[in-house]
């Protein structure tokens, strides 16, 4: 699977009800992503640290996350600060990883090519 393909993608709803990813499943899906992203020692979500110049760059990336997440109806946990965020996906209906997960991922990685 490539980044192109994982932006191409929809998420899918998620009410739980099924198994969340295997280790590796989601090894394979992470080799899609940019190499910043890692995923916990739980295995129950990925993350990457971004770093911009300005506050503002902070801001704006944030605000437009935040339009993406709305539109997957999918939403990742955000720490904010001056000129860093750091963004976390997960499925909490399964606690542990889904393929919208990493096509979140792959988006949130498109708001920066």
């Amino acid at each position: 699977m490539t980044t192109a393909s994982l932006t191409e993608k929809k998420c899918k709803p998620c009410e739980g009800g099924m198994p969340p990813l295997s280790n590796e499943a989601a090894a394979e899906l992470m080799r899609a992503l940019h190499s910043g992203w890692a995923i916990s020692d739980d295995g129950k979500s990925i993350s990457r640290s971004f770093r911009f110049e300005r506050f503002t760059q902070t801001m704006g990336f944030v605000n437009a996350l935040a339009w993406v997440a709305e539109s997957e109806d999918h939403h990742p946990t955000m720490e904010v600060g001056f000129r860093d965020c750091v963004v976390s996906w997960n499925t909490h209906a399964i606690d542990g990883l889904s393929e919208n997960d990493f096509i979140c991922a792959a988006k949130t990685d498109r708001l920066l090519a």
